[in-house]
């Protein structure tokens, strides 16, 4: 069961706004919970400059199939033109847990 759920990463400039958007993917059942972590730091290039600027973090658990529906999500609601939106693989962890994020999923469309 392990290989169907995954870790979504997502930034803001806004702690504020993506408390908001982890709140909608929860609603929506595209996520089962997100942690959410606020002022860290990111240093990267844009537009051909450098920046370095305080952005809000969130962890969302999920399953790997509605990732590209949390990446559409993000790209109708997201303030950023580039949105960071990653996933990582979950390779494990309590059975229990796994099948809570399962129960409070959507069960993705076949098709």
């Amino acid at each position: 069961m392990d290989e169907e759920f995954c870790e979504v990463v997502v930034t803001a400039a806004d702690d504020a706004w993506l408390a908001g958007f982890t709140r909608t993917l929860v609603e929506e059942r595209l996520a089962a919970c997100g942690h959410r972590v606020g002022a860290i730091r990111s240093v990267y290039r844009w537009a051909g400059a450098i920046h370095d600027e305080e952005e809000a973090r969130v962890a969302l658990h999920t399953r790997r199939a509605l990732v590209p529906a949390i990446v559409a999500r993000a790209g109708e609601l997201h303030p950023y033109d580039v949105p960071c939106v990653i996933a990582l693989p979950l390779v494990g962890g309590n059975p229990a847990y796994l099948r809570w994020i399962a129960e409070e999923t959507a069960v993705p469309a076949t098709g």
